[in-house]
């Protein structure tokens, strides 16, 4: 089974998850790249107000072929409580049917639980079968207890049965 992490990250932090993901369950990556500036104060209240209303973007690459992966992991911060636009937009364009989907969500606050279930929502309508999800909290912890976190949510959810 062959397994691909398709993720947005702004910051980096979702990106260290998806690295740590990608090590340990031995998957490739695909990094989705946002076209719109989300950088400073204004553009980032316009990014959770697009978040929220479920806008899509332009992005980088526009579609990703899943032809060889049984599993595909998704993986985006929390803005507004909703999963990014970037996100969203791979996702509609992704044909989802038959796949084992696995979703994550990284969040500075309790709000990723909304973002989890929205983004189930969506890939089933796409086609695909959730077989597990998880929201990691990382409000002031560095790189090196990301890591750890992530790498406890694997063991606790044994993520490894689902791979290769």
């Amino acid at each position: 089974m062959a397994t691909l992490i398709i993720y947005y990250s702004q910051g980096g932090t979702t990106e260290l998850v998806a690295k740590t993901l990608a090590q340990n369950l031995r998957a490739d990556m695909v990094r989705i790249h946002d076209l719109k500036n989300r950088e400073g104060f204004k553009n980032r209240l316009f990014a959770s107000i697009n978040a929220f209303r479920e806008n899509k973007t332009d992005i980088v690459p526009a579609r990703v072929d899943l032809t060889n992966y049984d599993t595909v992991i998704f993986g985006t911060p929390t803005w507004a409580g909703n999963p990014t636009p970037a996100i969203l937009t791979i996702i509609d364009r992704c044909n989802l049917t038959g796949k084992d989907v696995m979703l994550f969500a990284t969040m500075d606050n309790n709000r990723g639980d909304t973002n989890i279930e929205r983004l189930e929502e969506k890939v089933k309508m796409r086609g695909a079968r959730v077989i597990e999800s998880f929201a990691i909290a990382t409000k002031g912890k560095g790189p090196e207890k990301l890591v750890t976190d992530t790498e406890a949510i694997i063991e606790m959810k044994d993520l490894k049965m689902y791979t290769r």
